[in-house]
């Protein structure tokens, strides 16, 4: 049955946006609630430092385009119109003006006629002029950037055999090569440092005057404006924190927001890892690297959640058996943690979402990314029930099952297994796979450079396919039967084989990572055990058959092993070797059958989510007696909000 709350009433370009419900919310005490509220402030200040690292004419873009997008009215050529509004939604959608998925540049769909036009509406003003510029001079500027297609085409460049750095649009560095950004970071390492900061993790590298140097993001640094805002709503939140654990955790952070030190950085990841108390928690800060296509730099993002007690039950029982786990993996005993350490997972319900998780966000959350730190102090894991649930509940009953799987039985199989075994394959990928395995003592983590993302994100599916079937979990109560896991197996491959291409736009690659580990393990497995499983036609049509279900996990066993091994000894060559042979390349035939049978089913692959307003309420004093939620915002009047609320001076 459609739950409609989840839906929010806006659909374009290939988005679907939707709601989370905060539930349980209205059950935190006051105190909590008002803590919920000052740390989602400070995750909502982070939305403008986002935009500027995604490209560093984003912002200007967005502003140039959101006010020509009010001023136009009914004497405007309709479809011209139509297309700025679309191409307004899809830069607040992606953090700017790449696909937040795909990495390609976004088509305007109007002229540059229509938008010079559209220019004389407009307050000079209400536009981003930089100083002594005039009208013309930031058209000269900005539409090449907006309608040359050879101008910035890519976010995020992966290729093969291509300069990384000077063809990413990336705002991570300026007038530097790979091979100079390379040098760079390693000359800053010591081999004979246990506990190493990740370098370059905060900062944009610049060349100038022929001189490298880091412009760190931090207060009074790059993104001043923004984080001194971050830290002003911190400082509210460390006041009404649930206990002094927490207080120490915000003091931390904000100390490194002053500094800029990465060992700062360390030390608040060392302590948020160790920090248990309480039911509420966030992330807030320069955290994960998929976007830099060296894996060095990070992108803001911002989240604060609270448990959900009677879920994280399941993950504790995970979480709690966590050495079992890490013992009987099918990986070489040097690879393999002697002690298993601070292994902590949670269900969480997400009570605001910023930065690079909004509006497309994780289901999942397994921090802090250091090895060593996740060695000596252990990890954190999260899954995200309210939007997981929103996920779910969406795509019930659209047609999409039922069109790509293979046969009534397996349909109903995935009907009635596939939602429980989503959620505990991101539990095990989340908690156990990142979490598991260690570093040789002289394995480089960096060793595996644009490739690193991909093979951490295969590592951390494998550990959980594999385990999807040890009869362990049912023994635990994690799964009803041991039948049960046949259904994430069926689904995996199916996407991974067939219909995450409904996300590739045709004659594209593969290049985000999360897409590229599940064509890595698919295509590897079906290759390998074909006996197994197989592409097969039935009425024209392409689907996943599944003849040895036992001898697949076996397959999942066997890569797990290669994968850790390539993760463990910094095996660079063997990581390339794997990943562009198998999560790369897309067959064009296959693709372009995938694409048709998707777009009978009118769905839009990608789904996003417009954040609840949190609004406090007050007496006659001043005095906050309670935070409301309210669901009622559109999308555009959200994006609008944010970026007047919200800017980055």
């Amino acid at each position: 049955m459609k739950d409609d709350f989840c839906y929010a009433g806006e659909r374009f370009a290939d988005i679907q946006m939707l709601r989370y419900r905060l539930d349980g919310f209205e059950n935190l005490t006051l105190r909590q609630k008002t803590y919920v509220y000052c740390l989602a402030e400070a995750t909502l200040w982070g939305r403008d430092i986002t935009f500027d690292q995604m490209g560093k004419y984003n912002l200007r873009i967005r502003r140039l385009i959101e006010a020509v997008e009010s001023s136009l009215d009914s004497s405007c050529e309709q479809k011209q119109a139509e297309a700025v509004r679309v191409y307004l939604k899809r830069i607040w959608f992606s953090n700017g003006i790449h696909h937040h998925y795909g990495g390609e540049k976004f088509e305007p769909g109007f002229s540059e006629e229509f938008l010079k036009e559209a220019l004389r509406r407009v307050d000079a003003k209400d536009l981003p002029l930089e100083a002594g510029q005039d009208v013309e001079g930031m058209m000269d500027e900005l539409f090449p950037v907006i309608f040359e297609p050879d101008v910035l085409p890519r976010r995020t460049n992966k290729a093969d055999g291509q300069d990384l750095v000077e063809t990413s649009a990336v705002n991570f560095y300026e007038g530097v090569t790979q091979q100079e950004v390379e040098d760079f970071y390693a000359s800053l390492k010591d081999a004979d440092d246990k506990t190493p900061p990740s370098w370059g993790l905060n900062s944009k590298l610049v060349k100038v005057d022929g001189v490298l140097h880091e412009k760190t993001w931090r207060l009074g640094g790059m993104y001043d404006s923004a984080i001194r805002h971050i830290v002003e709503w911190l400082k509210r939140a460390a006041e009404v924190a649930e206990n002094e654990e927490q207080r120490q955790l915000i003091q931390l952070l904000i100390a490194y927001y002053v500094s800029g030190d990465l060992r700062d950085f360390d030390k608040y990841s060392v302590k948020w890892v160790e920090s248990h108390e309480g039911d509420i928690d966030f992330i807030n800060g320069f955290i994960e690297v998929y976007d830099d296509p060296l894996a060095l730099k990070a992108t803001w993002e911002g989240l604060v959640e609270y448990k959900d007690r009677e879920a994280t039950k399941r993950t504790k029982t995970i979480s709690d058996n966590a050495q079992w786990f890490e013992d009987h993996s099918p990986v070489d005993g040097r690879f393999k943690k002697k002690v298993v350490k601070g292994v902590t997972a949670n269900v969480v319900c997400a009570a605001m979402l910023g930065g690079e998780e909004y509006p497309a966000t994780a289901i999942g959350i397994n921090l802090p990314n250091a090895d060593w730190i996740r060695a000596a102090h252990g990890s954190k894991s999260v899954t995200i029930g309210n939007i997981t649930d929103a996920y779910d509940k969406a795509a019930h009953g659209n047609g999409f099952k039922e069109e790509f799987v293979i046969d009534k039985h397996t349909l109903e199989m995935v009907e009635r297994y596939g939602d429980f075994t989503d959620n505990l394959h991101t539990d095990l990928h989340e908690c156990l796979g990142h979490g598991s395995g260690q570093l040789l003592p002289d394995a480089d983590p960096d060793a595996l450079k644009a490739y690193g993302s991909t093979i951490e994100e295969a590592r951390a599916d494998l550990f959980g396919l594999y385990y999807m079937a040890d009869p362990k979990l049912v023994e635990l109560g994690l799964l009803p039967d041991q039948e049960a896991y046949k259904a994430q197996y069926y689904t995996y491959m199916m996407n991974g084989l067939m219909t995450q291409l409904t996300r590739i736009r045709p004659g594209n690659n593969i290049e985000e990572a999360h897409m590229r580990n599940r064509a890595l393990i698919a295509r590897w497995t079906a290759e390998h055990v074909d006996d197994a499983v197989r592409l097969v036609e039935r009425d024209g049509k392409t689907y996943v058959m599944i003849l040895d279900y036992e001898r697949l996990r076996e397959a999942f066993a066997q890569l797990l092993a290669e994968v850790q091994r390539i993760k463990s000894e910094g095996d660079f060559k063997a990581a390339r070797e794997l990943v562009e042979r198998y999560a790369v390349k897309v067959d064009p035939m296959l693709h372009k059958e995938i694409l048709q049978r998707y777009e009978k089913l009118n769905l839009a692959p990608y789904k996003g989510f417009l954040n609840p307003r949190l609004v406090p309420v007050s007496d006659e004093q001043g005095n906050i007696t309670d935070i409301e939620v309210d669901y009622s915002e559109s999308y555009e009047q959200q994006m609008r909000r944010y970026s007047k609320e919200y800017a980055m001076g």
